[in-house]
């Protein structure tokens, strides 16, 4: 394999085990979303009082933390108040935290689908990746299968390097729910983690193309554009759709992607056009 395709491939690899590893966190570089691995959600599809907080800026998640923390502290074995105190520990990095607070959480309803299904997300984020594949499997149904819990069985068995099995979960996400396209993102970051790049942009130009797709997708399609070396277009994707800032911390999230052993200039010649201007 010639060197720049094997330092482009792993670079490709690299760059999508973080973009796992921080929507397993329950935060990405365009927003704080902790209903999602990778792109997919494995939220509940009932009607739990459990907060959103979409949109929070530092400060806000911080005060948000403090007043749900208080609330939790009263009565740890409410069902809401944990599952909204894991959700915001992840967005705000906390994950043993997180992970803590749904031990308990689960001990205290240990047959709620939605509860077994919030902490296997806190398990994937925590790293315990192989016992967050026996609870999500424990959470899904056969008689009323979720899409969602699919989808994110396909996050972890990425992660684990597992592929092909990755790919079957999404599949089968999609049998469940056709042209989701946060399925059809995660099947295309799977293949940016095989450093297949062609077909994942195949799929995420796809996802990004359905009407209900959101800005993470949009943002792993510039990821793909960005690692083969189209920047301009990688950075107008970026930009699409997010605030000044928001779209400010993408570019440079890709930046810093791009630049490890001066890939983004090696790229940026490759592609013949002008290099990005570095604050």
């Amino acid at each position: 394999m010639p060197a720049r395709t094997a330092h482009t491939n792993h670079l490709a690899r690299t760059a999508a085990l973080l973009l796992v590893t921080l929507a397993l966190a329950g935060c990405n570089s365009s927003s704080r979303n902790a209903d999602r691995l990778t792109t997919g959600s494995i939220s509940s599809q009932s009607t739990a009082r459990t907060e959103t907080f979409d949109g929070m800026n530092a400060a806000q998640l911080a005060s948000t933390e403090q007043r749900i923390g208080a609330a939790y502290e009263k009565n740890p074995k409410d069902r809401n108040t944990g599952l909204n105190y894991a959700n915001i520990l992840r967005m705000t990095g906390k994950n043993t935290q997180s992970l803590a607070v749904m031990q308990q959480v689960v001990i205290a309803h240990p047959s709620d689908r939605d509860v077994l299904a919030a902490y296997g997300k806190a398990q994937a984020a925590a790293g315990q990746l192989e016992q967050a594949l026996d609870t999500l499997a424990r959470a899904q149904t056969p008689d009323r299968p979720d899409w969602r819990l699919y989808s994110a069985e396909g996050a972890v068995l990425d992660q684990l390097g597992r592929s092909d099995e990755a790919r079957a979960k999404y599949r089968q996400a999609l049998g469940t729910q056709p042209n989701e396209p946060s399925v059809v993102s995660n099947m295309g970051m799977s293949y940016v983690l095989s450093g297949d790049l062609k077909t994942a942009e195949n799929y995420l130009r796809t996802a990004s193309d359905r009407p209900t797709a959101d800005s993470r997708v949009r943002q792993n399609l510039a990821l793909v554009v960005g690692l083969q070396g189209r920047f301009s277009e990688a950075e107008d994707i970026a930009r699409k759709e997010l605030s000044q800032s928001q779209a400010d911390a993408n570019v440079a999230y890709l930046r810093t992607m791009l630049s490890q052993q001066n890939s983004w200039a090696k790229l940026a010649d490759k592609d013949g056009k002008p290099k990005l201007r570095t604050n």
